[in-house]
């Protein structure tokens, strides 16, 4: 096993949708491999997910879960779990919004509405963690899914001003923007 180099935004391989695995190569030793260096390089980075696009391999695979440490205080608990060639077949309508980081931005914290029920049946942070995996398995990072960029903050920033703040924070946005527009 080795920790793979996580690429950062503005690398073409995370805008792109990524491949299928091949059924024949699922069982085989690349794709374990490939298995057992995602969830190295995940539990090094201290992250919770890492989907293949992420370190340069434009394939339909990720791990998420918490093999080692958890996500926080106010975090579910995910066991490890590897998902080859996922699929979301249903999602919510209601959302759920969330503080959100990613390996490949590194430093950076953004409000992001989520399903708050997916199938790939997952619910809570399982279902964020799996929306935001998969999302990279479609060339889609969190900031896509942000409908205000003044939502973003800097880690640093973050853990000083944000990370107390409701996640009901968009409706706080939405009259500063009925402010703007009447001024």
């Amino acid at each position: 096993m080795s920790c793979l180099k996580v690429i950062r935004l503005g690398h073409p391989v995370l805008r792109r949708p990524a491949r299928q695995v091949p059924a024949e190569a699922i069982g085989g030793a690349a794709i374990q491999r490939l298995v057992d260096d995602l969830i190295e390089t995940m539990v090094e980075e201290d992250g919770i997910g890492l989907a293949a696009p992420q370190v340069g391999q434009s394939l339909r695979l990720l791990v998420l879960g918490q093999p080692a440490a958890g996500a926080g205080p106010d975090a579910e608990a995910i066991p490890l779990r590897v998902l080859v060639n996922p699929r979301l077949v249903a999602c919510s309508t209601d959302r759920e919004w969330a503080w959100e980081g990613c390996l490949s931005l590194p430093d950076l914290r953004g409000l992001v509405p989520r399903a708050s029920r997916v199938v790939v049946e997952a619910a809570g942070f399982l279902a964020r963690v799996l929306q935001h995996e998969m999302d990279h398995l479609e060339g889609i990072v969190y900031l896509d899914r942000m409908p205000d960029l003044r939502q973003l903050a800097f880690l640093d920033e973050y853990g000083r001003y944000c990370q107390t703040q409701a996640p009901d924070a968009p409706a706080a946005a939405a009259q500063d923007d009925a402010r703007g527009a009447q001024r």
